[in-house]
C-alpha cells in the first residue's frame, strides 16, 4: 500500500542527502521532468529519461550545495502527490509525481513562487 507521506519524507530527505542514487530510487526509467528551471538552464524545459535527468540534477547539486528543502504539506491525488516545500532560499516550490503501476515516478511537474 503506497503511503504519499512516507514517500513525500523519503523524496525530501533524499534531497537533502546529495545522493543521486538515493533521489533516483523514487524515479522510473523513462522520467519525464517538467521545470522552468530546466527551461532556463537548458533551454527545454522537458527533461526525459534517467539519463538526461542526472546529467541535469548532478550539475544543479554542484551548483547549490547548500540546497536544503523543508517539507510543507502533501497534498494526495489520484495516481499523484504534490509535496509543497522551501528551497534553501526560502522561495516555495510544489512538485507533483505522478506514478506507474511499479510505483516509480513517470512524471513529475516542479513549480515555484519567483521571488522578487
Amino acid at each position: 500500500m503506497f503511503d504519499p507521506h512516507a514517500f513525500a519524507a523519503d523524496w525530501i530527505a533524499a534531497w537533502n542527502s546529495h545522493d543521486l542514487d538515493r533521489i533516483f530510487a523514487h524515479y522510473a526509467d523513462g522520467i519525464v521532468f517538467l521545470s522552468p528551471v530546466a527551461q532556463a538552464r537548458l533551454g527545454n524545459g522537458r527533461v526525459v529519461g534517467r539519463d538526461a535527468l542526472r546529467a541535469y540534477w548532478s550539475g544543479g547539486l554542484a551548483a547549490q550545495p547548500g540546497l536544503k528543502f523543508e517539507q510543507e504539506a502533501v497534498l494526495v491525488g489520484y495516481e499523484c502527490v504534490t509535496i509543497l516545500y522551501r528551497n534553501h532560499r526560502g522561495q516555495a516550490a510544489a512538485e507533483t509525481f505522478e506514478f506507474g503501476p511499479d510505483g516509480k515516478v513517470v512524471r513529475s511537474f516542479a513549480c515555484y513562487r519567483h521571488l522578487a
